[in-house]
């Protein structure tokens, strides 16, 4: 059992919640006595506030990829080939050029995008809301929570938002501590858990 399902499991028995929360991980209670982390190191500097939407009250700040690397074996390319050939050839008998093309496009895509370099973003926790790169996320459009911890397949921050073209967000918690994360999150937002939606369950099936 890793260390988020402990602490989870620990708010349900209060009794035993010291033994899984190290008095180094215990975080402040209210907003009122969480403070901006200061940075003093160069790696750690913050940007100028007017780059991300005047950053204040920063309660947790980590860099890393936008998404994970994407190691696809080349069986799978070679399946998602043949696949999108069949397809494309019955298209094509069927009359149906654009029907064709579409999937050409959508093959092409989908290999660009699976060996395009992802880039390394600032990720960022604040007492508004959540900072992706330069893009806020406030507390007020987001409904709920979970962190999928499951290293070193899944670690990843899920926020279910209230837009219904856009129900999740999936944001990479590399090597940060979860349950600091999680522990600041529940002073805004509900935690909720979720499961994994078929595009990521695709996606474990294509690391595999």
């Amino acid at each position: 059992m890793d260390i988020l399902k402990k602490t989870r499991a620990s708010e349900k028995m209060p009794e035993q919640k010291k033994e899984f929360f190290p008095k180094e991980g215990m975080l402040e209670t209210t907003v009122a006595e969480n403070k901006t982390e200061e940075f003093e190191e160069e790696d750690n500097q913050l940007p100028p506030a007017e780059q991300v939407h005047e950053i204040h009250n920063v309660l947790f700040r980590w860099s890393g990829t936008e998404h994970e690397r994407y190691d696809v074996r080349p069986l799978t390319y070679l399946i998602a080939a043949l696949v999108l050939s069949i397809i494309v050839v019955y298209a094509l008998i069927s009359d149906n050029p654009i029907m064709a093309i579409t999937f050409i496009l959508i093959g092409v895509a989908g290999y660009l995008y699976l060996n395009q370099e992802p880039r390394v973003v600032d990720f960022y926790v604040t007492s508004e809301g959540v900072i992706i790169d330069k893009e806020l996320y406030e507390f007020d459009q987001i409904k709920s929570f979970w962190i999928f911890y499951e290293p070193p397949h899944s670690k990843i921050l899920s926020l279910r938002m209230k837009k219904t073209l856009l129900p999740y967000i999936r944001i990479p918690v590399h090597d940060q501590d979860p349950v600091k994360i999680r522990q600041i999150l529940l002073q805004f937002l509900p935690e909720k858990k979720q499961e994994y939606s078929l595009s990521d369950t695709l996606e474990k099936i294509i690391h595999m």
